[in-house]
């Protein structure tokens, strides 16, 4: 709904975008090496599946399409979202991308995707961004998971995906069962819909099982003596994000992100002469940072892809540095940055996957307050790559921010 002064009332607050991001709910990156994928985030990681899709669901693999290995997508989850990082063959999605662009070289993100707050911002946004000429690629509801969103393409090719509404994984850890995909949507949707407690109503009512839905088994030993509950690994992740990107366009990127998506810019350093921009949508430092594709080969990070990292929070500082130690052990290569290129987050790694794409594993994020505006530089804590004390001092943001709800297992 548009207000007469052309802000946009969203749940009765006056915006300038006919929604409100509250933070990222999940991402996608596609694989050129299908089983070393699985290795790093589910073995290595952590992360858990919760469902497979097939991708020609049961029927033949076209001649066209055989030789690519691995045609499953992988959804996983680290809590109770149905899923919070979403896995694809690269080279199968490339062969199948008919726009030439989505999966091109040197895009391996599959998509990039931020939680609305209702069914109608998302119905919103996806008129409101038709309306002023945004690139849009699809909009309605994907099974698994259930949610409702629209999709847009930034200006350099990544698909961000607004939605509201991902199905969660409760304590048997058993996602919805395939009976219950029956009202995916593949354009707008009719409001109003029903309620996901109808939709449970509705399935019982059928005779569905609903503890017939695919439940993950976690291959490692429950050795770990973690804060006091035994995990497969030291330690457990606690929040997705934030989202690094290396762009072409810093001022067009920057645009995109804040004029039409809504982010707030909250900090921008320099580096070697570089300008990086950070940009929240909630109280933590920033969501999304967005680094000049220039420096990609000088920080020696993979040149197939504009993904910078795929940010991991962790759950302390402890289980940080355990976690890089256990990475480490297992073979993975880590390194640091200097913290101009990761402001408000503290002692940060970067650990690299199967094909040289990073995740950034951190255990702060420092919080905005009511005035909006980061800690002074000057103010943050030291931090000397390589040396990592074996405690921090506490400092007022500290374990601030978005609890996780739930038992770490």
């Amino acid at each position: 709904m548009t207000a007469r002064n052309g802000k946009h009332n969203v749940g009765g607050v006056l915006l300038d975008q006919p929604f409100k991001i509250r933070r990222l709910g999940h991402f996608g990156v596609n694989a050129l090496d299908m089983a070393g994928a699985l290795r790093f985030y589910k073995d290595l990681l952590g992360f858990r599946i919760v469902d497979v899709r097939d991708t020609f669901k049961g029927k033949p693999v076209p001649e066209n399409l055989k030789g690519f290995g691995d045609s499953n997508g992988y959804f996983f989850r680290y809590g109770s979202d149905h899923h919070a990082l979403v896995i694809y063959n690269q080279r199968l999605r490339m062969a199948m991308d008919k726009s030439g662009k989505r999966f091109r070289h040197g895009r391996t993100i599959n998509q990039i995707t931020w939680q609305v707050g209702s069914l109608a911002e998302v119905y919103d946004a996806d008129s409101w961004m038709k309306s002023i000429g945004q690139n849009m690629v699809r909009v309605g509801r994907d099974m698994p998971g259930s949610n409702w969103h629209t999709y847009m393409f930034d200006p350099d090719d990544h698909v961000n995906e607004l939605f509201y509404g991902i199905e969660q994984i409760g304590w048997s850890g058993q996602s919805k069962p395939e009976a219950m995909h029956d009202r995916e949507f593949d354009d707008v949707p009719p409001l109003p819909q029903i309620s996901e407690y109808q939709e449970v109503q509705d399935a019982l009512a059928k005779g569905v099982d609903l503890m017939s839905g695919y439940r993950y088994i976690d291959p490692l030993p429950y050795k770990y003596d973690v804060q006091g509950i035994l995990l497969p690994r030291p330690f457990k992740i606690t929040k997705l994000g934030p989202i690094g990107l290396f762009v072409e366009d810093m001022a067009k990127a920057v645009e995109f992100y804040t004029r039409i998506l809504g982010f707030i810019l909250t900090e921008e350093t320099t580096y070697e002469g570089h300008r990086c921009v950070f940009l929240r949508n909630n109280t933590e430092h920033h969501s999304l940072a967005l680094y000049p594709v220039a420096l990609r080969a000088k920080l020696g990070f993979a040149e197939h892809t504009s993904m910078m990292a795929l940010g991991l929070q962790l759950a302390n500082y402890q289980q940080l540095r355990d976690g890089v130690a256990f990475l480490k052990d297992n073979g993975v290569r880590v390194q640091e940055l200097p913290s101009e290129l990761t402001p408000g987050m503290d002692y940060t790694a970067f650990a690299f996957d199967q094909d040289g794409q990073a995740v950034q594993l951190y255990s702060y994020m420092e919080q905005i307050g009511w005035d909006g505006k980061p800690r002074p530089a000057s103010a943050r804590r030291k931090v000397t790559p390589g040396n990592w004390p074996p405690a921090l001092e506490a400092q007022s943001d500290s374990y601030a921010g978005e609890p996780f709800l739930g038992p770490w297992t």
